[in-house]
């Protein structure tokens, strides 16, 4: 049973935590940030920050629910990697802890899987 619950765990702490603190506010704020989002790799900031919302939103969506879950890890993954090597890089460690935990805490998922409790668990059992 705790291999069933394992993947939800992670998949709802670290989905949900992303999805409701950083990708709904981003989203929200959207025309604001557009043109003031930092823009680490040179898309510009509206690229950017779209490419961000995409991940901590729409993929953590995705993550949350359990479907595609490891194919939507990787935007989160590579977001929170950003974040961590270049947005806060030579910043302290505490302003670099939460964007490596994330990154860590979307390897996780990525390597657990979906799970049972999951729509791509459902899906599968249709096909």
């Amino acid at each position: 049973m705790i291999k069933d619950i394992t993947p939800l765990v992670a998949r709802l702490s670290f989905g949900l935590t992303m999805l409701l603190a950083h990708g709904l506010p981003k989203l929200m704020a959207f025309s604001s940030k557009k043109d003031v989002f930092p823009d680490p790799i040179g898309l510009g900031s509206s690229l950017s920050l779209g490419l961000v919302i995409f991940a901590e939103f729409l993929c953590a969506l995705a993550v949350t629910l359990g479907l595609f879950t490891r194919l939507a890890t990787i935007p989160l993954a590579t977001t929170m990697f950003v974040a961590f090597a270049v947005i806060h890089g030579k910043h302290p460690w505490n302003k670099m802890e939460l964007s490596f935990i994330y990154f860590l805490g979307f390897i996780l998922c990525a390597l657990l899987g979906s799970g049972r409790f999951s729509l791509d668990y459902i899906l599968r059992k249709k096909v």
